[in-house]
């Protein structure tokens, strides 16, 4: 990586602040390929969008699979803020996404390890090397701070 360009992680961390500036869960996801180009970037939009499915790993999934034309992104690496959901572990098996990178764990609903193992589920067609936090208290900080704002 050159110098002076960001980590996909520190993108996907900037996508998760806009997220929460729009009034979002502020989730920033970046999808990068082999030669670590960003393919695609987002964050939630959920709220904007009235959309349940509209979580930014789906988002940049759906925006890089329609780039390419195709359904795999087999060569792709996701970089997220949170731990993914079960929705978007499902989409990540099935877009055959052989790295996941994410920051903070999600207690209540993620599917890497704090409530399910989906994305290493030996019993599915596609297991996924997953990372976990990196740049995990940057990550934890924007979600605690938003919910802590609304209460």
């Amino acid at each position: 990586m050159s110098a002076g360009r960001q980590s996909p992680m520190a993108l996907a961390l900037a996508e998760a602040e806009r997220a929460g500036e729009r009034g979002e869960v502020p989730v920033g996801a970046v999808l990068v390929d082999a030669a670590g180009t960003v393919l695609a970037s987002a964050g939630n939009r959920t709220e904007e969008r009235a959309d349940p499915t509209a979580h930014a790993e789906m988002l940049v999934l759906r925006d890089a699979a329609a780039q390419g034309g195709r359904p795999r992104l087999d060569e792709c690496d996701l970089y997220v803020t949170l731990e993914p959901c079960a929705m978007c572990a499902g989409a990540i098996i099935q877009a055959r996404i052989p790295r996941v990178v994410y920051g903070a764990d999600d207690p209540k609903g993620g599917a890497f390890r704090s409530c399910f193992q989906i994305l290493t589920s030996e019993k599915l067609n596609h297991c996924v090397d997953v990372t976990a936090g990196v740049l995990a208290e940057e990550s934890a900080f924007l979600l605690q701070s938003f919910f802590s704002s609304r209460r």
